[in-house]
């Protein structure tokens, strides 16, 4: 399975953001219908929305977490290691700068 992208999983986030904001839309508007099929229906799509909004939460307080963790790590190394930081930094730029004037 590919990894996703913070652009991607940014994306996906917004996309289940506005399914729950639709599907809630969507039991707004059949509230007034008053089969009993519909609302026992209706009450299992809350439910699971609900369940949705709990577990897009924790994915998103899991996400946070995990970028600074990242963000830490990456400071404690260039703090411990500047050197090493530098010459990663001017080797990267010098190969972005050989690639930009190729062109």
């Amino acid at each position: 399975m590919p990894q996703l992208t913070s652009a991607h999983k940014d994306k996906l986030m917004a996309d289940l953001h506005v399914m729950i904001a639709d599907a809630e839309e969507l039991l707004r508007v059949t509230a007034d219908q008053a089969s009993g099929n519909a609302a026992e229906v209706r009450g299992r799509i809350q439910g699971r929305l609900q369940q949705a909004r709990t577990e897009l939460a924790q994915l998103q307080g899991a996400a946070v977490a995990q970028v600074k963790a990242a963000g830490h790590a990456a400071d404690e190394f260039v703090h411990e290691n500047p050197w090493k930081s530098v010459g990663v930094a001017a080797g990267i730029g010098l190969v972005i700068g050989l690639l930009i004037g190729r062109r």
